[in-house]
């Protein structure tokens, strides 16, 4: 892990959906599925992505949204940013031989790693992609390859009409998992955990707060209760989720001014 950014070109730009890119750098990570990078634009700013790849090239994969993700959009291959990490705790699944992948929108980046690690060790894997409609349906063909893949979409348009949530307790009314892994909007997340809760299953969510300092933990920017983000997460485990009362329920603005997920997610609009 290194403090400093590195400076390293982008290698190759892929348009995943109408907003979504993935961005191929020059350098090498080796990183645990779920840790986030800080990338850094000289005079822009700085801001946290989840790796979609790691090893001897990584790559980020970025939703346009405000200034710093606009001014990446703008830039080119052969282009170069600043990147420093790994961070944070990833994923876990030691012991586990049977697993499913609950993925709703821009969820999809934090799990691909994972979904291909699973596969690699041969953990049976199940996937349930959700999406606003077929067209923003993210990493579908990767975690495809990965697993036996549900989609479903706000609009019908491909898969199922619904929520991943509401297949997840169909999934689970049949098979039995050694752990449910998930990211997305936390509104999804919370019931993705009261139904594992239920059926009295382990899960690991991954959890997105604003950071400001990046992985270092002094900010406290990004506070969940008493643990940070960017430092105990983004990755937590059923016993650290039942003793978050905020988790669903309250966010942070940049301000520090603690508001409810409902303000905190038009914010990040």
């Amino acid at each position: 892990m290194s403090d400093l950014p590195k400076i390293c070109r982008i290698k190759k730009i892929v348009q995943e959906t109408q907003s979504i890119r993935t961005f191929f750098l020059g350098i090498e990570i080796k990183a645990i599925p779920g840790q986030f990078v800080m990338a850094w634009l000289p005079g822009i700013d700085e801001k946290p992505f989840t790796l979609t790849a790691a090893g001897k090239e990584i790559a980020i994969t970025v939703q346009e949204r405000g200034k710093f993700t606009k001014a990446l959009f703008a830039m080119k291959e052969g282009d170069s940013i600043g990147i420093r990490g790994p961070y944070g705790n990833g994923f876990d699944f030691k012991g586990v031989k049977k697993a499913c992948i609950v993925a709703g929108g821009c969820g999809a980046a934090p799990v691909l790693l994972l979904a291909q690690e699973l596969k690699k060790k041969k953990i049976g894997l199940k996937i349930i992609l959700g999406a606003r409609t077929g067209s923003e349906c993210l990493f579908k063909k990767n975690l495809g390859k990965t697993g036996g893949l549900y989609i479903t979409t706000d609009d019908g348009s491909e898969g199922e009409k619904g929520f991943t949530t509401t297949t997840l307790e169909k999934l689970l009314q049949k098979e039995k998992f050694d752990c449910v892994f998930a990211c997305g909007p936390e509104i999804m997340l919370s019931k993705v955990f009261e139904i594992c809760e239920k059926h009295k299953i382990k899960c690991q969510l991954n959890l997105e707060r604003f950071m400001k300092c990046g992985g270092m933990g002094i900010c406290g920017q990004c506070a969940i209760n008493e643990w940070l983000v960017c430092r105990d997460g983004p990755v937590f485990r059923n016993e650290q989720l039942q003793k978050m009362p905020e988790f669903g329920k309250f966010a942070r603005l940049k301000s520090t001014k603690k508001v409810s997920l409902q303000e905190y997610a038009q914010w990040r609009q």
